[in-house]
């Protein structure tokens, strides 16, 4: 238990959000000009794929520093639109919680914590590339982190005898 006494009372668990700030923006228009005039004639629809990573470090006297990334590649017949990425970063203070509580919530709140702000800077990024606006649905990082969990307690399935 990481419960210290103060005075003779259990320190009470903190959870607070000390910075937010994108550590990294990326965007990519490869076919640009061609690809504007490309989309007004092709019937084709373009597809979308997202990609989500998180990554948390530990910074010290219970400091953490969680980066969300986002990566959204549009392709249209095959070939990229565009690519926009961000890493939104936030520095999290977490003290007073035992292991299982500060990995969920390093894991499912705090990406839930930043993921607004890297749908905005997306959503911009695209919009400046001179690209119909783009709103990225909400993601429920709270059943990702519960899969997550679900995985890593599933044993290994036992090698195939030949």
């Amino acid at each position: 238990m990481a419960e210290t006494l103060t005075n003779g009372q259990a320190e009470q668990p903190q959870l607070s959000l000390q910075k937010l700030y994108v550590r990294d923006v990326s965007f990519e228009a490869p076919n640009a000009p061609q690809v504007f005039q490309d989309m007004g004639r092709s019937e084709a629809q373009p597809q979308i794929q997202l990609n989500l990573n998180q990554k948390a470090t530990e910074l010290g006297e219970g400091a953490y520093e969680v980066v969300l990334t986002l990566t959204l590649t549009c392709t249209m017949d095959e070939r990229t639109v565009y690519l926009a990425e961000v890493q939104q970063a936030g520095i999290f203070g977490i003290t007073g919680f035992d292991d299982a509580n500060r990995e969920a919530i390093l894991g499912a709140y705090c990406p839930n914590v930043l993921f607004p702000y890297a749908r905005q800077v997306i959503s911009e990024l695209i919009q400046n590339g001179g690209f119909p606006p783009f709103f990225l649905q909400p993601v429920n990082f709270d059943a990702l982190y519960a899969e997550q969990q679900r995985r890593q307690a599933m044993p290994e399935a036992p090698a195939a005898h030949v």
